[in-house]
C-alpha cells in the first residue's frame, strides 16, 4: 500500500469516526427542541453531550486538516466548489458552539430560548448538508482539466443528494435519540425510546433508498457487503429499541450502521477523491490530488506518535462521564 493510499484510509477512518461520535452530538441538539418539554429536561439533554460535544469536533477538524496536508489539491477543489454549503455548516457550527457556553449565563427566557434555537438549527443544517455533500462527492462534479468546479450551488442539489442529506439526518436524529436513551433516565429516557422507534422506521426507510442507489450507480461487491452490514445493524437497532433494555448495544449498532455507511461511500468513491462528471480524465484520484512522499512520510510519524494520547484522552473522557443524567441532577432556576 503506498502512502497516498494509506492516508485516504486514514480520512476515511477519521470520517467514519465524526459520523459515530458527532452523529449523536447533532441528533441530541436537535432533540432539545424535539424531546424536551421545558428547559430543565433542555439542560439534561445538554448536560448529556456538555462534557464531549467539543472533542467530537475535534474529529472533524483532524479530518480536515489530514486532507488539507495529505491531498491539497482535493482541498483545494471541495473547499472552492462547495464554497457555500461548507460555510453554511461553518456558521451553524459557531453558533451552535457558542450556544452551548453562553445559554446558561443569564436567567431569562428569552435569552435561553434564542440560544437553544441556535442549537437546534446549529446540529439540524450540517446534519443534513454532510449528506449533500458526501453524497456530490460519491456521485461526481462538474470538475474541468485544471480540476477546478465549474458548476453552480444549484448543481449540488440533485435528488440523489438531496435523499443523502435525509438520510443522514435521520440517521444523526436516530443516533441521538439511542443516545439520549443511553445516558438519561426516568421520563426523558421513556419518552427518547419512544421517539427512536418513530423515527427507526423513517431512518431505515431513507437510508435502503440511498444505500441501493450508491449500490446501483457506483458500488462493487466490496461496497454490498459493507451496506449490507449497515443496513444490519440498523434494523438491529431499531429491534433493541423496541424490546427495551439494552441500550448500550442498540447504540452500538446505530453507531455501526453510521460508520458502515460512511465507509460504504468511501469505497466506492476510492480511488478517486472527487470524481469529474465532465470527463474521467478530470477526476481527482488519491494520486494525482496527493502531497509528496516526503511530506506525506512526515504525517505518517506525527499520527503515530500523537494518535494515541488522542484516543486515550478521548476514552478517559467518556469513561469519567459515564453516567445516567436525570431531572434529579439539574437543579432549578
Amino acid at each position: 500500500m503506498e502512502l497516498h493510499d494509506l492516508w485516504f484510509v486514514a480520512i476515511a477512518t477519521l470520517w467514519v469516526g465524526f459520523f459515530f461520535l458527532e452523529g449523536f452530538d447533532y441528533g441530541v441538539g436537535i432533540l432539545t427542541r424535539a424531546l424536551a418539554r421545558d428547559d430543565r429536561e433542555r439542560r439534561v439533554l445538554i448536560n448529556t453531550i456538555g462534557p464531549v460535544w467539543d472533542g467530537n469536533e475535534v474529529w472533524l477538524l483532524t479530518a480536515g486538516g489530514a486532507t488539507f496536508a495529505a491531498f491539497p489539491e482535493w482541498y483545494a477543489t471541495l473547499f472552492s466548489g462547495f464554497y457555500l454549503p461548507l460555510l453554511l455548516i461553518l456558521v451553524a457550527l459557531i453558533l451552535r458552539g457558542v450556544a452551548f457556553e453562553y445559554r446558561g449565563k443569564r436567567d431569562s427566557e428569552r435569552w435561553r430560548g434564542g440560544w437553544d434555537l441556535c442549537i437546534f438549527f446549529g446540529s439540524l443544517v450540517p446534519a443534513f448538508l454532510w449528506g449533500v455533500a458526501f453524497a456530490n462527492i460519491v456521485r461526481g462534479v462538474k470538475l474541468d482539466e485544471r480540476h477546478e468546479y465549474v458548476g453552480t450551488f444549484w448543481d449540488l442539489l440533485t435528488i440523489y443528494s438531496l435523499i443523502g442529506g435525509v438520510t443522514t439526518l435521520l440517521l444523526f436524529l436516530y443516533h441521538g435519540a439511542v443516545f439520549t436513551a443511553l445516558k438519561t433516565a426516568g421520563d426523558v429516557r421513556e419518552r427518547a425510546i419512544r421517539l427512536a422507534g418513530q423515527v427507526g422506521v423513517a431512518t431505515i426507510v431513507a437510508a435502503a433508498v440511498f444505500l441501493i442507489w450508491t449500490q446501483t450507480q457506483h458500488g462493487s461487491a466490496a461496497t454490498a457487503v459493507t451496506g449490507i452490514v449497515a443496513a444490519a445493524a440498523l434494523v438491529a437497532s431499531y429491534l433493541l429499541n423496541r424490546t427495551g433494555g439494552r441500550d448500550g448495544w442498540t447504540f452500538g449498532l446505530s453507531g455501526g450502521a453510521l460508520a458502515f455507511a460512511a465507509i460504504t461511500l468511501f469505497v466506492a468513491l476510492y480511488p478517486d477523491v472527487m470524481p469529474s462528471t465532465v470527463s474521467a480524465a478530470n477526476s481527482l484520484t488519491v494520486e494525482n490530488a496527493a502531497a509528496t512522499p516526503k511530506t506525506l512520510g512526515i504525517m505518517t510519524w506525527v499520527a503515530v506518535i500523537f494518535l494515541p494520547v488522542v484516543l486515550i484522552y478521548q476514552g478517559w473522557t467518556y469513561w469519567v462521564f459515564r453516567k445516567r443524567i436525570g431531572l434529579q441532577s439539574i437543579p432549578a432556576h
